[in-house]
């Protein structure tokens, strides 16, 4: 009889299915369907930036091993894309353990969470992506867990409830985050490993991310054509690695090498300026400009306005037209930059001006 392939149980090579000829074709859709996490680090040397992150790490992943403990409870929190999963499955393989993947949608009920944490072995790590999303009566019963590896499940309702604890084994769990600010002070204060806020990369290093990306997907790339990439990549590796896959698949297409002049046309057509903004961003900018004479406009007025959710304005948008200096955020609302107005070759207001001056 067959041995049951789970999610945890990678599947056995047998001779029927060395012998199939379709064999060769599923892999080949498994590696497209999974391209992403192919692209993704597999060691500590293949991960680049985030210096003094991987620093502290290393540091308390020694020590704990020294220790023969499991790493304390760490959280990541910063912009989609910089590498917040990636950092947690190489803690997994830089510890030998095994690392159960979740988010904080998924987990709906207590019975939720409790299946997942009586289930853990010793030493797993467990990884709540979006853990700002966890209801607040999940995280409550996630606080005594992350402290004394002990689990409080109330049973029955009325004056028949009553409460059992069971013992949970030793297990580090890593968060992520894209917004700190929403995490309770006393779940915050449970990662007792550390808090991290994982910064945007340097043109220079998304450079280097992109040549390594390239040599996995078999690209010959122009260092002028890595530098254009780069420099439209909003500094974030998962930007970049977007850029280059579509980049790759224009270039297949038109018979042609990865050449500065072709990145260019392929970013073009996907609407990517020289900036690294996309159609929505100059959207953004345009609207406050023309219809809001430059701002200060609120949040909400803004996304009603464009259609848009104001949670995508917040954690898509913003951050990026903020870092590079074309959005302003005030305590009345947002304002296009001068240099906002530069890069979309329209005059500054007066009102603005003057406030310049």
């Amino acid at each position: 009889m067959k041995k049951p392939l789970t999610k945890d149980t990678p599947p056995e090579k047998t001779a029927d299915v060395e012998a199939d000829p379709s064999r060769h074709v599923g892999e080949a859709e498994a590696e497209s369907n999974f391209l992403d996490h192919t692209l993704r680090p597999s060691r500590w040397d293949e991960y680049i930036g985030q210096k003094n992150i991987k620093e502290n790490l290393r540091i308390l992943l020694d020590a704990a091993k020294e220790r023969n403990h499991p790493p304390e409870h760490i959280l990541f929190y910063g912009p989609p894309g910089l590498g917040k999963t990636t950092l947690a499955h190489l803690i997994a393989k830089e510890t030998g353990a095994q690392i159960k993947v979740t988010s904080g949608p998924a987990i709906e009920k207590v019975g939720d969470l409790a299946a997942i944490l009586t289930n853990l072995s010793p030493g797993d790590i467990l990884f709540i992506d979006e853990i700002h999303r966890l209801n607040r009566t999940i995280e409550e019963v996630l606080y005594p867990a992350m402290e004394s590896g002990a689990l409080d499940i109330i049973i029955g309702k009325g004056p028949s409830a009553r409460t059992i604890q069971l013992e949970l084994p030793a297990f580090t769990l890593i968060a992520a985050t894209t917004r700190v600010a929403l995490l309770s002070s006393p779940l915050r204060s449970r990662f007792s490993g550390g808090i991290f806020r994982l910064e945007f990369y340097t043109e220079a290093e998304i450079k280097e991310i992109i040549h390594r990306s390239s040599k996995i997907l078999k690209v010959t790339i122009e260092g002028s054509a890595a530098e254009e990439i780069a420099k439209r990549s909003r500094f974030t590796p998962r930007t970049a690695n977007y850029f280059l896959k579509r980049c790759r698949d224009f270039a297949q297409i038109k018979k042609m090498d990865l050449t500065r002049e072709n990145v260019k046309e392929a970013l073009t057509l996907l609407g990517i300026d020289e900036r690294g903004l996309s159609p929505s961003d100059r959207n953004i900018l345009h609207t406050i400009a023309n219809k809001f004479n430059g701002g200060p406009v609120g949040l909400g007025t803004l996304a009603a306005s464009l259609s848009e959710e104001e949670a995508t304005l917040e954690e898509f948008n913003e951050p990026y037209l903020l870092q590079i200096g074309f959005l302003e955020r005030t305590p009345r609302g947002r304002t296009v930059t001068a240099a906002g107005y530069s890069h979309l070759s329209i005059s500054m207001p007066a009102h603005l001006q003057e406030k310049l001056l």
